[in-house]
């Protein structure tokens, strides 16, 4: 007996797996011939049974009869084709990630599927014309993170910026910042790390794509009173961008037909109230920023911040800087 041939209920699997799915099934015939091609020898009533050991083990293999011939494909797998192709959209809207990790992070994702469907697939796949991230080393920052909030250890790394020169380079003339990572963000298509900075003694966030030269620490996490109440949606509501600022209740104006964006920003909790004809109130908590602001005016005359006064007064003192 050859070497492969006692693999066969494995490479039987694996056929399955590569060459079947609801709109690409095979006939006994077709299975025999490809066990063949690897070196295999299969017998019909042998193969009847192999099939219902597969299944026994947890294979989704249907046999569907189409006039006089019976065709076999693989149904379920761990992946629906819906969940494959979402993973690879996201995958490639992602701007944490270079186009190159990109393309090889859709390489793997595509033998999820059967070998058909990543044919087919592969055909619409189209990566130009998207902002990447030109720092390959966050795919590992990532699980370096990871790793280190896993072992409740503190992190070192560089933090960049762009220059004139289309390049990046260390910020505060390489200085190493030293901090206990907590939580990783998803946010306006970047990965954005929440860390408690004890020199400042308060809660900072890094975009992971800037942050280069990352070493997991031999000193244990600190800030873990100051993160106790951290929320992570309700973080990333109050951030514009995630650009820092004071945190602020403000209430905001608006048309009613402006509810929905109200809703997609704040979520379904936001607290509103009506106002008059046409109108309603939202009170919300922002960090407010240049962002905030700049968030403001590309709603128009559709919502207004009527309070508090401080900070109205900060933004129109901010328009009226940029008519100077």
């Amino acid at each position: 007996m050859n070497e492969n041939q006692r693999l066969k209920m494995m490479y039987l699997a694996k056929i399955f797996r590569d060459h079947t799915d609801e709109d690409h099934a095979l006939t006994m015939e077709e299975l025999i011939e490809l066990l063949r091609e690897n070196n295999i020898s299969a017998e019909r009533k042998m193969l009847y049974e192999d099939i219902r050991e597969l299944k026994q083990f947890g294979l989704d293999i249907i046999t569907r009869k189409e006039g006089r011939k019976v065709y076999y494909f693989l149904g379920s797998r761990e992946f629906e084709l819906a969940e494959v192709k979402l993973i690879i959209d996201s995958v490639q809207a992602a701007k944490f990630i270079s186009a190159r990790k990109s393309k090889q992070l859709i390489k793997k994702l595509t033998g999820l599927m059967s070998e058909p469907q990543a044919k087919d697939f592969r055909r619409q796949i189209l990566l130009s014309g998207r902002v990447k991230t030109m720092n390959e080393s966050v795919y590992y920052a990532v699980d370096l993170v990871h790793t280190a909030i896993g072992k409740n250890q503190q992190i070192s790394f560089q933090y960049t910026q762009w220059n004139l020169q289309k390049k990046m380079e260390p910020r505060h003339k390489g200085l190493v910042y030293h901090v206990s990572p907590w939580y990783l963000i998803w946010d306006d298509e970047y990965y954005y790390l929440v860390a408690y900075d004890s020199d400042a003694g308060k809660i900072k966030h890094f975009r992971l794509d800037k942050m280069i030269r990352l070493s997991i620490l031999d000193k244990k996490r600190e800030g873990k009173d100051a993160l106790k109440d951290y929320d992570a949606s309700a973080y990333s509501k109050q951030h514009f961008g995630m650009f820092g600022g004071q945190k602020r209740r403000v209430i905001l104006r608006c048309e009613n037909s402006f509810i929905g964006i109200i809703i997609d920003r704040f979520g379904q909790e936001v607290e509103i109230y009506p106002s008059g004809e046409g109108h309603f109130e939202a009170h919300v908590d922002v960090v407010v920023s240049d962002q905030f602001f700049g968030w403001l005016v590309s709603l128009g005359r559709g919502v207004r911040l009527i309070a508090p006064e401080s900070v109205r007064e900060d933004f129109q003192s901010l328009i009226r800087s940029l008519e100077d």
